[in-house]
């Protein structure tokens, strides 16, 4: 299956406070890379706050490798303008799930992330048991930019017969 570990489903809830690009706001819109995968949300016009709410899949073949998310700012005459930049880092996600858990209360927290320089966390983020799967909520401030964040939510997919996170054979 082409070394794919599992899926990655990647919410991409919301924007606060983004970087105004426009005359009074901005057109936002997310880029994520990862590898040689792109995905992008829908633009969201005039707001600085938007809420996406939209859920994108990456196929992970490697948890060291960063997804970088872009918000750009969407211009019918020109190139769209940049609106800066975060990563996020699914290694601390990644011992989570392989803890192997099977049954905890839900809202449970199983492991916290600090925010620090090595990462892009504007506070401190959970791995979570919800709904009989681990998940991570973080806001992300973003990068080379005046101001700005997003707030995203991750969850781990297996795929049948792919080695998993685990590295037995699923």
């Amino acid at each position: 299956m082409d070394n794919i570990l599992g899926l990655l489903k990647l919410r991409i809830k919301r924007g606060i406070d983004l970087a105004i690009r426009d005359a009074n706001s901005s057109d936002p819109y997310v880029v994520v890379h990862m590898g040689d995968q792109k995905l992008k949300t829908r633009v969201v016009k005039n707001n600085c706050n938007p809420e996406w709410n939209e859920e994108l899949t990456l196929s992970i073949r490697d948890i060291k490798t960063p997804i970088r998310l872009t918000v750009f700012d969407k211009d019918t005459f020109s190139i769209d303008d940049k609106m800066g930049d975060a990563d996020v880092d699914l290694k601390p996600y990644a011992q989570a799930v392989q803890m192997k858990l099977t049954t905890l209360p839900d809202g449970c927290a199983i492991k916290r992330v600090q925010a620090n320089r090595t990462n892009c966390l504007a506070e401190e983020s959970s791995c979570i048991w919800k709904n009989g799967k681990i998940i991570q909520e973080m806001i992300l401030r973003l990068r080379n930019v005046e101001s700005g964040e997003l707030v995203v939510e991750i969850e781990w997919v297996d795929i049948p017969g792919s080695t998993g996170l685990l590295g037995g054979k699923s």
